[in-house]
């Protein structure tokens, strides 16, 4: 048998055991909706079905951006408080420094591509592991969210039309907020990038094989630090859109977003180990998340076991991830 006949079958095994997973996850969405519809008669109304798909937004968007760095067999622990220095470096633009809203927002999303270049070139230049690289980061976007803050919120209240961007409606008779629609543009943009693109290319053949890579030509180094800033960017447009929820930019808010958005990629069949995974799946796994959390808000289940209840839904993930990989092996 032939190496391109011997490509093409393990191509094909991987295309269906990608479809299968997805096919998985989307199953796995509709029981949790068809349960918290019988548990709850209000779970189906309008107003809360858009709340879940408002909710997902923000873990989604962050999700999205960190697919391309697990494709590569990398991780990001930054997201979550990246996304809050995203926000309040927003405010700092548009509110302190009274720069045009499109200006701020801008700045905002360029905050989080920079972000993503210093881990980048942490993780490819300075050699150092992607886990302890995004922790560090994830701590420095911390600190600096409140010290750049004073530890006090930043409101835009006095800024006419920057809560529009999530929660106002552009399809006039719709009820429908701009931010699930910049949520839905993103999936498609992230689809692109990683089916269409040399981007998406490279990121897999990063994630399945590094070395093989590097020997082919390709500069790995170059392009790792080329895909942790496209998802700094991801993150930087979700730090957006928290701010414009709230209205108001909170230094406090970001730890644990990190872990929902890379448990929402694992469900949705983007491997740890790299070198597999996809947008749809990732947004499968995002909705999940939101429609369990919201279920399980709607039941009166307390926060504190919500969240006993989401930990076991990680380990849960990241189980059946290992046993993807030894099935795969």
């Amino acid at each position: 048998m032939s190496t391109q006949t011997g490509e093409t079958i393990l191509n094909r095994k991987l295309f269906r055991g990608r479809a299968l997973q997805q096919l998985l996850a989307f199953a796995s969405l509709i029981g949790l909706i068809v349960f918290f519809s019988l548990a709850s008669s209000n779970f189906l109304q309008w107003s809360n079905i858009s709340g879940v798909l408002l909710s997902t937004t923000v873990i989604g968007i962050l999700a999205l951006g960190t697919t391309l760095v697990i494709i590569t067999g990398g991780i990001d622990l930054s997201i979550g408080t990246g996304m809050t220095l995203n926000s309040v470096m927003t405010g700092i633009f548009i509110v302190h420094m009274g720069l045009p809203i499109v200006l701020g927002v801008l700045g905002g999303i360029l905050t989080g591509a920079c972000m993503g270049l210093f881990s980048g070139f942490s993780v490819s230049i300075l050699k150092i592991p992607p886990f302890i690289a995004t922790l560090a980061m994830m701590m420095v976007a911390k600190g600096l969210a409140l010290v750049i803050s004073g530890a006090s919120p930043i409101y835009f209240s006095d800024i006419p039309g920057f809560d529009k961007i999530a929660l106002g409606s552009i399809i006039p008779g719709v009820p429908l907020p701009n931010g699930i629609l910049i949520f839905f543009l993103m999936v498609i943009i992230g689809g692109v990038l990683l089916s269409k693109t040399i981007v998406g290319r490279y990121t897999f053949s990063i994630g399945s094989n590094e070395e093989a890579t590097r020997l082919s030509g390709i500069n790995v180094n170059r392009w790792k630090m080329i895909i942790y800033t496209i998802s700094g960017a991801f993150t930087g447009i979700a730090g957006v859109i928290m701010a414009s929820r709230l209205n108001s930019a909170q230094p406090a808010l970001g730890m644990g977003y990190e872990l929902e958005a890379i448990a929402a990629v694992v469900i949705g069949g983007t491997s740890l180990s790299g070198g597999r995974g996809s947008i749809v799946g990732t947004m499968i796994g995002a909705l999940i998340m939101s429609v369990l959390t919201n279920g399980l808000r709607i039941m009166s289940i307390p926060q504190e076991w919500q969240t006993v209840v989401i930990g076991f839904v990680i380990i849960f993930a990241v189980y059946i991830d290992v046993l993807r990989k030894g099935k795969s092996a």
